[in-house]
């Protein structure tokens, strides 16, 4: 069955924070049915897009992100990592594409990588690419010679998220500012590489917050082409690990609102998705999600297994975007999925 056509609504990048919080403020229903209007006008709306999140250097972060169990300021029981063998990230994107992953994403604990670090980091983007997935990374900030030589490599994605709103951010971060991560954006886009930025709910924010939080993603020069919207994993041992847990309507509201400010982007449900219901996740991608992390870890906490995700899919209808499966695939041994990490990506 033919979707019906819808007009697209324009991209714009002026938008109030007065207008953004008067859409979380709409009816529940009347939000829902304006985001699926804007999300079948850029985008199938059976059609997720699957990519699978490996941690390639893991712990010993000297940052002191109140959400993160990497930072070596917290004692969460976390063992560092160093960085991984070329040959060995392969083997585990080879694993990512047969289990129907489209894009394979790197994420390293650092404040930023150094320059012995970069020909490995190159190898990775480089080995990806010629296996015929789409490469992304998340290695914290970028110079602009360093996001050049990422483009030069064919890194197609960046992963830089701003996490909350500017007013809240010192709340949560103090050893980088707002305009770091912003630079580093600038630095990614001006290489010429796609950009993957969103940020983390529950982590005790306002409503003003998310919506503060939103009007600066969606009035970037740009747009970012993919965009995580995390929930809180509360980790033991980090400052979060208390925070009282985000209303599920406030999640979905978050995403809805995402989808209607960046029409065209990629809105991922991302870190989080373990306490969430097949029914919270049925509402997220009506909502206009339409991209989620695949396997059982991300970075270092729980993410819902693979074929739980196949299985809900078939049941709604859903398939992964730019690859068909006719059936659930062979999955990867658990080892596979040992070395994966979680948590919201840096």
């Amino acid at each position: 069955m033919t979707a019906v056509a819808t007009a697209k609504p324009e991209l714009r990048h002026d938008w109030s924070r007065e207008e953004i919080e008067a859409l979380f403020a709409l009816p529940f229903n009347d939000l829902l049915f304006r985001a699926h209007s804007v999300h079948r006008a850029y985008f199938d709306p059976n059609a997720v897009q699957v990519s699978t999140l490996l941690s390639i250097k893991t712990g010993a972060c000297p940052e002191d992100c109140a959400y993160c169990p990497q930072s070596n300021r917290y004692d969460t029981g976390l063992e560092a990592e160093k960085l991984m063998e070329v040959e060995k990230v392969l083997e585990q994107a080879r694993a990512a594409k047969a289990s129907g992953a489209s894009r394979f994403c790197m994420g390293a604990a650092w404040r930023s990588p150094k320059k012995r670090d970069m020909p490995y980091v190159v190898a990775m983007v480089k080995g990806v690419r010629e296996l015929g997935l789409e490469s992304c990374m998340t290695l914290g900030m970028l110079s602009p010679e360093q996001a050049q030589e990422l483009a030069e490599a064919g890194l197609d994605y960046y992963n830089h998220n701003l996490d909350t709103s500017p007013e809240y951010y010192g709340e949560i971060i103090t050893t980088r500012t707002y305009q770091d991560r912003l630079e580093t954006l600038g630095h990614v886009r001006e290489a010429g590489m796609k950009i993957c930025s969103g940020g983390i709910v529950g982590m005790g924010e306002s409503a003003r917050d998310r919506a503060g939080l939103l009007q600066q993603l969606a009035n970037l020069p740009e747009h970012p082409e993919s965009v995580p919207i995390n929930m809180l994993v509360k980790v033991e041992g980090t400052p979060l690990a208390e925070e009282a847990d985000l209303d599920p309507f406030d999640f979905i509201r978050t995403i809805a609102v995402a989808r209607i400010l960046m029409p065209a982007s990629h809105v991922r449900l991302s870190a989080g998705r373990e306490s969430m219901n097949e029914q919270m996740h049925a509402l997220a991608y009506f909502a206009g999600a339409n991209s989620i992390f695949y396997g059982e870890k991300l970075l270092t906490t729980p993410n819902p297994e693979a074929n739980r995700d196949l299985a809900l899919f078939q049941r709604l209808g859903i398939h992964p975007e730019e690859r068909e499966l006719e059936q659930a695939p062979e999955m990867p041994s658990p080892q596979f999925y040992d070395a994966t990490r979680s948590a919201a990506a840096h």
